[in-house]
């Protein structure tokens, strides 16, 4: 049966959808990958029937939500909870964080799972009278909550930070004092501006060679306290660089979701982990291509993820920050959640014309446990736009 597609200029093409399930193996287990560590930042699923307005707190369906995470466990992939996928400072406001961070700990234990969690600094809103150490008393609530849980802390890039610092030291300050009392080693969070312009300038510097010396340099004096970094610069080279120049032992994971594939696979001098937003979507095919790369095959590994960029790249296409609709839109249509509601309204990020087509590229990659399912819930998405059928 074909659908008729919307295009931005008013017009329609036709599509016809595929009729069979995709070919990727089912769950794997839970079993650890051995060539990579592999995280796959996990969208929140709101409670559609709650009575919130957009600049209310979140409203989370608890079960859908824990759902999502065993789905994702169930592939191997670890969770990186309440991050920005989990619209971190973009619906999911701190308390609604903290309770998703005891939730989803407790959920990895039962299951087995790996977890890691944001640390950052979103209950607290900078005003002219932040001070640094209102900054760090934030970091250490977060962290406090994170390290009780039993998960690892993933320190993310702070709102707060970013307008009370006045230049690098500042940035030193705060993260050495972070990384002396975290009781494990955490991972940081380097967030570019595309995906959340108030982080602008981050690391005391808009220059980008400035800021990664300043970011290696809370690195170098605490190596031991730093399990890694995530890198989400959108910038493949720059990351490359960077892996270079790490210390001995701290990995890179990559957060950079429009050069993912080559990133993972690395080169003579080596190679980043994952931590990503598309792996959400990509769990099961993510997790099969990893597997592959297992075994040593590098092509059959680029040969599962390349064709996926395609896909990334029209969710994050600027504005970037608004890919967790698209996320989200994906997951409704897998049949991970029963409505394509999101907490603060964000459901609205995006425009129909988008939508379809995300739906055309997922389709085409075989994505939709349930083709039929996909399809019907597409055909009501464009009816309730008015697109006729």
């Amino acid at each position: 049966m074909t659908l008729h597609l919307p295009n931005p200029d008013g017009t329609t093409r036709p599509y016809t959808p595929r009729a069979e399930p995709p070919a990727v193996p089912g769950a794997g287990g839970g079993s650890a990958f051995t060539s990579r560590t592999v995280f796959s930042a996990a969208h929140v699923v709101a409670d559609p029937y709650a009575d919130t307005t957009p600049d209310g707190p979140a409203a989370v369906d608890w079960d859908a939500t824990l759902a999502f995470r065993r789905h994702l466990w169930s592939h191997g992939l670890g969770v990186a909870e309440a991050m920005d996928t989990a619209q971190r400072g973009m619906g999911l406001d701190w308390a609604t964080a903290a309770e998703l961070i005891r939730r989803s700990a407790a959920e990895a234990k039962s299951a087995g799972g790996r977890i890691a969690c944001g640390v950052g600094t979103d209950q607290l809103t900078a005003t002219a009278t932040t001070t640094l150490a209102d900054v760090r008393s934030a970091y250490e609530e977060q962290l406090a909550v994170v390290e009780e849980s039993g998960a690892q802390a993933i320190l993310m890039a702070s709102r707060a930070l970013a307008a009370t610092a006045g230049g690098p030291d500042d940035y030193l300050e705060v993260y050495g004092h972070l990384l002396r009392q975290s009781a494990e080693p955490v991972i940081l969070h380097w967030l570019g501006p595309m995906f959340d312009p108030a982080l602008e300038g981050y690391w005391g510097s808009s220059d980008l060679d400035a800021a990664t010396d300043t970011f290696l340099e809370v690195i170098a004096a605490h190596p031991d306290k730093v399990d890694g970094i995530k890198v989400s610069l959108l910038d493949a080279q720059r990351e490359i660089d960077l892996r270079r120049r790490l210390p001995r032992g701290v990995r890179c994971y990559t957060g950079d979701d429009f050069h993912y594939p080559e990133l993972i696979a690395g080169d003579d001098q080596g190679f980043s982990h994952a931590l990503l937003g598309i792996f959400d979507p990509l769990g099961p095919l993510a997790a099969q291509a990893v597997r592959v790369l297992d075994t040593g095959d590098t092509e059959g590994f680029r040969a599962l993820l390349d064709p996926t960029v395609e896909l990334s790249r029209h969710l994050f296409q600027a504005p970037t920050r608004y890919y967790k609709t698209g996320v989200v839109f994906l997951a409704w249509l897998s049949g991970h959640q029963s409505h394509f509601t999101m907490v603060g309204g964000l459901q609205s990020a995006r425009s129909l014309p988008h939508f379809a087509r995300a739906y055309e590229l997922a389709d085409g990659l075989g994505l939709f446990p349930d083709p039929k399912l996909a399809q019907e819930r597409m055909r009501t998405l464009l009816s309730l736009y008015g697109v006729n059928q």
